[in-house]
C-alpha cells in the first residue's frame, strides 16, 4: 500500500494503481473521454491531466502511476485552463450539430463541455475529412470521432473481431476497416459493441425509426411488433428507472399507445426455437448412434452476430450450426403465414416491427435468405434506445403508464423462452427441452453439466472436435 495527497486528502491505494483510481477512491472525480474502466487506458484525450508537485508538465492521471508521497491537484486553475483549451480543440474539428445529432443529451462530449464551464468555441482551424458510411446496423460519422479508440479496444481486445483500426497518422488519424472499406464489405460482426461505448455520435445504430412511423401512418399496413426479452430489462434506464428495472408491463401500455395494432412477445418464437433446435439435436444423435451420417457438435444459432462472424472466421464450421432461424425472424414468418391466414390478410399488407437489444438483426433482415418472393419475414428492426426515442417524441409519460399485456396468442411463452436472456440460457433450454422429450422428466438443475462460450472472443478457444465414443 502507498499514501498520497490528492486535494488536500490522504489517500491510501494498493501500488501500482493509477492517479484517478487513487482520486475516485477518495470520492474525487476526474473528468476524462477516452479512458473506460476496466476496458481502454490509453491517454490521448488529455482532459484528465492533474497537476503533481515536482513535475513540470501536467499529467494524464488514467495512465500516471501515483507514487508514495505524491501530492496531486486535480482542480487548480492551471488543470482547468488545460482542460478547456484541451475540449476546445476537440470542438475546433468536430461539426457541433448537437441539435440534429441522435446523441444529443446522451452526449458525453456534450456532458463533458457542461462540466467545464465551456460556453464558448474560441478555436477555429482546418477541418479533418468527413464520411459517412452506412452499413444495415452500424453508421459512422467520422466528422464526429474525436480518436479515444475506445471502438478499437472493444473490436479488436474484447469482441477480438480486428474489423476496424487507426488508420493514417497524425492531422489525417481516422478510425477505419482497412483501405477506407465500408463496414459492410469487412469481417465486421455487426455486434455493434463499437456503438455501445463510443462517447459521441460517431458510431451508433443504423436508423429504422423513419420507416417505422411511414408504416404506422400507413393506414393500408396492419403494423406488428415484438419485443426481445432483454428491451424489458434495459428500457427503463432510458426513463430514468434503476438499471435493470422490469418495464414489461409498462413497455406493452406505450407500444399499444404509438399505435401498434399487433403487441407480441419474441419468447412465443423463442420457445419455438427451443423445440425446432432440440429436435433438430436429437435427429442429429439419432443419426449418429445408428451408423448415420450427423455433424456434431450442434451449435445454437439465434444470434445473427455469431452467425456472421463464423462465417468470416470460422467457414468450416458452418455444419455445425443449427439450421434453425432466430427467434424474431421465427416470429416474423409466423405472422406472415399462420396469423394472416387467421385474418385473410395479404401478408404483404402486414409490417413486422422488431425492438431488439442487438445491432446485428438489423443486418440480419436485410440477409437473402429472409426473403420469401419479395417479402421480408421483419421489416423494420429498432433497438432499445430507438424506442425510448419513439416513446418519447410521441409525449408518452412512460414512467407513469397502467402495466398493459401483450397480445394472445403470439405473446404467450413458457419458462424456456425466459432464459433466453441470460448466458447459456439457450444451450440450457435447448438441452432440458430434449432431455424431457426423451425421458419424460424434467431434468435436474444439478445434472446439468455444461460450459457455455461467452462472447465472440472466447469461441477461438472452443473446440469442434467430437469424441469418438458418445454417451
Amino acid at each position: 500500500m502507498i499514501k498520497l495527497t490528492i486535494n488536500g486528502k490522504t489517500v491510501e491505494i494498493e501500488e501500482g494503481a493509477t492517479i484517478m483510481e487513487a482520486a475516485a477512491k477518495a470520492g474525487i472525480k476526474i473528468p476524462s473521454l477516452c479512458h473506460l474502466k476496466d476496458v481502454h487506458t490509453y491517454g490521448s484525450c488529455r482532459i484528465c491531466v492533474v497537476e503533481v508537485d515536482g513535475m513540470k508538465n501536467l499529467q494524464a492521471s488514467c495512465i500516471v502511476r501515483a507514487r508514495d508521497g505524491m501530492v496531486v491537484h486535480t482542480n487548480s486553475p492551471k488543470v482547468r485552463a488545460a482542460r478547456k483549451v484541451l475540449y476546445e480543440l476537440l470542438l475546433s474539428d468536430h461539426p457541433k450539430d448537437c441539435l440534429s445529432c441522435n446523441r444529443n443529451q446522451n452526449c458525453e462530449l456534450q456532458e463533458l463541455g457542461y462540466e467545464l464551464g465551456i460556453t464558448e468555441t474560441r478555436l477555429e482551424g482546418e477541418r479533418s475529412g468527413c464520411s459517412v458510411d452506412i452499413s444495415p446496423s452500424i453508421t459512422r460519422d467520422t466528422s464526429k470521432c474525436i480518436l479515444c479508440r475506445r471502438c478499437v479496444t472493444v473490436c479488436n481486445e474484447i469482441q477480438h473481431v480486428g474489423a476496424i483500426q487507426a488508420q493514417n497518422r497524425g492531422f489525417d488519424t481516422v478510425i477505419s476497416p482497412a483501405m477506407g472499406l465500408p463496414l459492410n464489405s469487412t469481417a465486421c460482426a455487426m455486434c455493434g459493441q463499437c456503438t455501445v461505448v463510443c462517447p459521441t455520435g460517431a458510431l451508433q445504430e443504423t436508423d429504422g425509426l423513419s420507416r417505422v412511423w411511414k408504416a404506422l401512418g400507413d393506414p393500408g399496413k396492419r403494423v406488428v411488433v415484438q419485443v426481445a426479452p432483454a428491451v424489458r430489462a434495459a428500457l427503463g434506464e432510458e426513463f430514468g428507472l434503476p438499471c435493470g428495472t422490469p418495464v414489461t408491463g409498462k413497455m406493452a401500455s406505450a407500444l399499444h399507445e404509438l399505435g401498434f395494432d399487433d403487441v407480441f412477445d419474441t419468447l412465443f418464437s423463442a420457445d419455438l426455437t427451443i423445440i425446432e433446435e432440440g429436435t433438430e439435436l436429437l435427429h442429429r444423435l439419432f443419426a449418429v448412434l445408428t451408423g448415420g451420417d450427423a455433424v456434431l457438435p450442434m451449435i445454437t444459432s439465434c444470434s445473427p452476430g455469431w452467425i456472421k462472424h463464423i462465417e468470416h472466421q470460422f467457414p468450416e464450421e458452418l455444419d455445425h450450426l443449427s439450421t434453425c432461424k432466430s427467434p424474431h425472424t421465427m416470429m416474423g414468418a409466423v405472422v406472415k403465414s399462420f396469423y394472416a391466414d387467421r385474418l385473410s390478410m395479404d401478408p404483404r399488407d402486414l409490417y413486422v416491427v422488431s425492438v431488439m437489444p442487438c445491432t446485428a438483426k438489423k443486418y440480419e433482415i436485410e440477409r437473402g435468405e429472409m426473403e420469401v418472393d419479395g417479402n421480408r419475414d421483419v421489416d423494420a428492426v429498432l433497438t432499445t434506445r430507438e424506442l425510448a426515442r419513439m416513446i418519447k417524441s410521441a409525449g408518452i409519460d412512460f414512467v407513469n403508464l397502467p402495466e398493459g399485456s401483450f397480445d394472445a396468442p403470439l405473446g404467450l411463452s413458457t419458462g424456456a423462452a425466459d432464459i433466453f436472456g441470460v448466458t447459456g440460457g439457450v444451450m440450457e433450454a435447448a438441452l432440458r427441452t430434449v432431455y424431457e422429450l426423451v425421458t419424460g422428466r424434467e431434468l435436474p438443475f444439478e445434472g446439468l453439466h455444461v460450459t457455455p462460450i461467452v462472447g465472440l472472443e472466447q469461441i477461438k478457444t472452443a473446440s469442434f472436435v467430437i469424441e469418438d465414443t458418445l454417451p
